[in-house]
Formats: structure tokens, sequence, C-alpha cells
């Protein structure tokens, strides 16, 4: 997640994290990118379907953590599926969040 879309009315505050966790948080959110299998839209946000052999679920519930102290606006949902061997991550919000998420995700 960036700092500021200026097309939309969210912004993360990216100064409620310490320069570590702020490098943390970059790390882990590149392992969540390597980490996804798919992409479902849903009327508030995404869900993103994880390879658990690329992130585990105590990293992705470590980043989630640091997303929502700088992205409060954001509500994160982690499942573990371990019969299927994947990781369910939902990324929702208020109206907007979507949009704001596209474009993160595009970046």
């Amino acid at each position: 997640m960036s700092e500021a879309n200026n097309s939309s009315a969210f912004f993360c505050n990216l100064d409620a994290l310490s320069a570590s966790e702020r490098q943390r948080r970059c790390e882990l959110a590149a392992a969540v990118g390597h980490a996804v299998r798919k992409r479902i839209e849903l009327s508030d946000g995404y869900a993103l379907t994880l390879d658990p052999k690329k992130i585990s679920e105590a990293a992705l519930n470590e980043w989630s953590a640091l997303e929502k102290r700088c992205c409060p606006f954001l509500k994160f949902l982690v499942r573990a599926n371990s019969a299927e061997q994947e990781l369910m991550l939902e990324v929702i919000g208020a109206e907007g969040v979507k949009e704001f998420l596209r474009a993160e995700f595009s970046r």
C-alpha cells in the first residue's frame, strides 16, 4: 500500500510505523505479492488466495497488523485452509476501498 493515493479519499499514514516497521512492512508486502495465486473481486474489496509455501500464516498476520496501523480504514481477514494447502486473505472496507485497492494492486 502506498503512502497516499491522490485519486482517493483514503490515505495511509506511514508515520504510524517506525523506520524498522516500515522496512518490515515492505518486505512482507513483497512476500504477499509473490504468494498470490488468485485474486477475487468482492463487493467491498478483494479476496486473495495465497501459497503457504511462499508466505506463512504468521507472516501474513504480521503484515496485516502493520497495514492496519498505517491504513486503519482497511479490514483484514486471514484464514488458513490446510486441506487445500492455501491461505485466504480478505481486504475489505467502506465504499471506495475497492477502487483504492485496485489502484494499489496495479503498482
